[in-house]
């Protein structure tokens, strides 16, 4: 198994100290994941929610959780008992069943927009001109927090390249938060990954969302 700990450390030390580090968890195990939050992690992000499930049975609350990957409508109801913030939400549906399923609870769940900003069709999220009425629209649910906006960049092995579609994120984000929109808390640009989180930091990013740069290659299933 990687040193966990000095990986974290190394990445942790390279960043500014308002920058929220996320450890991307998909396919780790338990135990990986629990080395991470002894060596400081603090949240971890999970792609499914089946697996994020598994993996709260034996972690628990000793971790925040955030949903990082794509939420199908009909995982909502497990997901709003686990997550403290879903990273994900790409439409109005989905923005109205989060919001039913915390009602139950009486649950207000901050969420972030993911927003598609390179048009990619592989990927999820909104268009980028689509934002600002799917902000409007999530500041009308009383069970949601519109707390900011997500990306996830093309992959390339060069970081470089990923730098138009962070600052065009960035543009977004001060657009919409210069909108002023009543219950709007619009703090968080989540966008970086464990190849490029230095350029999308450069590029205003506070959220970075970090796997392998942490754990090392995939080896196991949870």
């Amino acid at each position: 198994m990687a040193n966990i700990r000095s990986k974290y450390e190394e990445i942790r030390n390279s960043i500014p100290a308002d920058v929220t580090l996320v450890a991307a968890t998909k396919d780790r195990t338990v135990e990986e994941i629990t080395e991470a939050i002894d060596a400081g992690v603090e949240i971890v992000g999970e792609n499914y929610v089946q697996e994020a499930v598994s993996k709260y049975k034996g972690i628990g609350n000793r971790v925040k959780w955030h949903m990082i990957g794509h939420l199908q409508r009909n995982k909502v109801r497990d997901a709003v008992r686990i997550f403290e913030c879903i990273q994900s939400v790409d439409s109005p549906r989905l923005a109205d069943e989060i919001n039913k399923q915390c009602a139950k609870l009486g649950k207000v769940m901050p969420v972030l927009i993911e927003v598609n900003v390179a048009g990619e069709e592989s990927k999820s999220g909104i268009k980028p001109d689509e934002t600002l009425d799917m902000l409007r629209y999530i500041t009308a649910l009383p069970n949601l927090r519109a707390a900011g906006l997500m990306a996830m960049e093309p992959y390339s092995d060069n970081p470089e390249d990923s730098r138009q579609y962070f600052r065009r994120m960035k543009q977004l984000f001060d657009e919409m938060r210069a909108h002023n929109i009543p219950s709007a808390d619009l703090k968080i640009l989540s966008m970086g990954m464990s190849n490029s989180y230095k350029v999308a930091i450069e590029e205003g990013s506070n959220m970075v969302r970090i796997g392998t740069g942490l754990f090392g290659p995939r080896s196991a299933k949870f």
